[in-house]
């Protein structure tokens, strides 16, 4: 009878721990925020995606997925229903897309708003309003790897088309040419070792040159500065053909008009003496008894026509 006594004992003391933990596994666990029902469908790929899934708004957990099933008012479409803190900022420019999170690969609801519209999209459990769901990193990966394998096939079948056998043989003789060419470079390479050598020695000598014609140069620049500076040979001469020119224009305005009046003068005499000399030629008896009486002329007493006088 005392060990009856015992086991009912160590039994109700096992259902009243079992009860306590279950009481306290459900306090740990009871969700007092409140939730707005959202929905999103999409014709792409959600791989990964689960219920129970998280929803994040900017990296910010604000919610999980409620359910996935096939949307009946887009036939063909998945359709997401997820439930998401009151207190988001959930607007009607907030998009979502499917991201996976770490290295295990489990999808994701990712929420973001390019901050288009303030105004919050308002909810209704009886029929919740729908968010854009945007194509995410994975299915644009695979859409890039798509147009990257048709490139890749192109690329393959423009290559099939080149390596003929025909364009091979003709890859195969530009080849050869272009060795020989190479070994004719290498040939003139060397015919030009000489030449390359005797370079530093002509180098040398330019620059030789070039310091002479430069001190020279410096040396014309000097002479140069002489030449212009006041006082100094060009200054001078300037100075010189300043005087001269007045010289010049005193001769002409004084000297020039007297040696005019002196050149009449001397003419006058001149032709004076001409005529005394020839009146020397023709009557020389005129030089001791003088000219005379001139001959009369016409109408004059003792005019006679032969020239002799009566």
């Amino acid at each position: 009878m005392e060990n009856k006594a015992h086991a009912l004992a160590a039994g109700v003391f096992v259902l009243v721990v079992t009860a306590l933990l279950a009481l306290l596994a459900v306090w740990l666990t009871r969700d007092s925020t409140q939730r707005d029902l959202y929905e999103m469908s999409t014709g792409e790929t959600i791989s990964g995606l689960q219920p129970q899934a998280a929803v994040r708004f900017r990296g910010v957990p604000v919610g999980k997925v409620e359910l996935i099933g096939f949307d009946r008012k887009v036939k063909g479409n998945v359709l997401i229903r997820v439930s998401i803190d009151r207190g988001a900022p959930v607007t009607k420019s907030t998009f979502a897309t499917v991201a996976s999170q770490g290295v295990t690969g489990l999808g994701f609801i990712q929420l973001d708003d390019n901050d288009g519209s303030a105004e919050r999209l308002v909810p209704n459990d009886n029929d919740p309003p729908r968010i854009p769901l945007r194509p995410g990193g994975i299915d644009k990966l695979l859409r890039q790897s798509e147009m990257i394998l048709n490139h890749v096939e192109q690329a393959s079948a423009s290559l099939n088309k080149l390596l003929t056998d025909e364009n091979l043989q003709t890859i195969t003789a530009a080849v050869t040419q272009v060795g020989e060419a190479a070994g004719s470079v290498n040939r003139v390479a060397k015919g030009l070792e000489p030449a390359v050598a005797s370079l530093p020695a002509l180098s040398r000598d330019a620059s030789a040159t070039l310091r002479s014609v430069k001190a020279a140069t410096d040396e014309v620049n000097i002479s140069a500065r002489r030449l212009n500076e006041k006082g100094g040979p060009l200054d001078k001469l300037s100075e010189g053909g300043t005087a001269l020119t007045a010289g010049v224009e005193t001769f002409s305005a004084a000297t020039l008009p007297k040696l005019g009046v002196v050149a009449d003068e001397t003419a006058r005499a001149m032709r004076q003496l001409r005529r005394t000399v020839s009146t020397m030629d023709d009557n020389p008896q005129a030089l001791i008894f003088g000219n005379g009486r001139p001959p009369p002329g016409p109408g004059e007493a003792g005019f006679s026509a032969t020239g002799a006088s009566k």
